[in-house]
């Protein structure tokens, strides 16, 4: 089984859309895919019912309840074939990160014949420090997993004192941790920017945008257009 772990300490930055693209993306793959929500505070992937999300509540109090999560493991652990993606909430970064760390997850799904890829977004404008310093958490705590970096310009391009990062010391020291980048292009507001929030805001897929009358002849075109272009930079990050 490949395991999709979606973790980002900083919230309101895009983890539950990019948990939505990746369920959307793989589904038409054929393979048995599997959703889980962990985010005690805004459990957003779940209100998507295309995906017959799970929600899991691994929290006991401020901390991990570590025999919950040890069942999500062990129903990785016995899985044949198929996909998982967890989506993981802000308030859960610190403690799930510090359970997957000191069970040493991460090898031990890699030694039961399963991949792990971790999947951290960045984003511009003033969150752009936090989720430099939440990537970076990310690989300095959770063992060899490749993590997929994506780039989300909603808030501004990821840009610090003029360097992009791929040309930032971050990327440098972490490069050979990532597997690849994904950018989630800027759009103008007003249009393509509206039609997004719309669909993200009603929990609808694409496909499912694109078949409701809710959604004008115009809105449904800029939708598609921006599945296209957002799917083939998920094609080219070899998802």
């Amino acid at each position: 089984m490949e395991v999709n772990f979606i973790l980002q300490g900083k919230g309101g930055v895009g983890k539950s859309l990019i948990a939505s693209l990746l369920a959307q993306y793989f589904r038409p793959q054929e393979q048995p895919l599997l959703c889980v929500d962990t985010d005690p505070v805004n459990a957003t992937f779940s209100g998507y019912k295309a995906f017959d999300v799970e929600t899991l509540n691994i929290m006991d109090g401020d901390d991990i309840n570590p025999r919950t999560f040890d069942q999500l493991i062990e129903r990785i652990m016995t899985a044949e074939a198929g996909r998982m993606i967890i989506d993981n909430g802000a308030s859960t970064f610190v403690p799930l990160c510090s359970y997957l760390l000191q069970n040493d997850v991460a090898s031990l799904l890699k030694e039961g014949g399963h991949t792990v890829r971790l999947h951290s977004v960045i984003t511009g404008g003033q969150a752009l420090p936090d989720t430099i310093e939440g990537f970076a958490s990310l690989c300095r705590n959770i063992g060899t997993a490749p993590v997929v970096v994506w780039l989300n310009e909603y808030f501004g391009k990821p840009v610090h004192n003029g360097k992009t990062f791929e040309e930032s010391k971050v990327y440098e020291k972490n490069k050979a941790r990532i597997h690849s980048l994904v950018t989630i292009p800027a759009v103008k507001p007003e249009t393509f920017g509206q039609d997004m929030h719309k669909m993200l805001t009603r929990r609808v897929t694409f496909d499912e945008a694109d078949a409701s009358p809710d959604f004008t002849i115009m809105e449904r075109q800029r939708l598609r257009m921006m599945k296209r272009t957002l799917f083939t930079n998920m094609g080219k990050a070899h998802l």
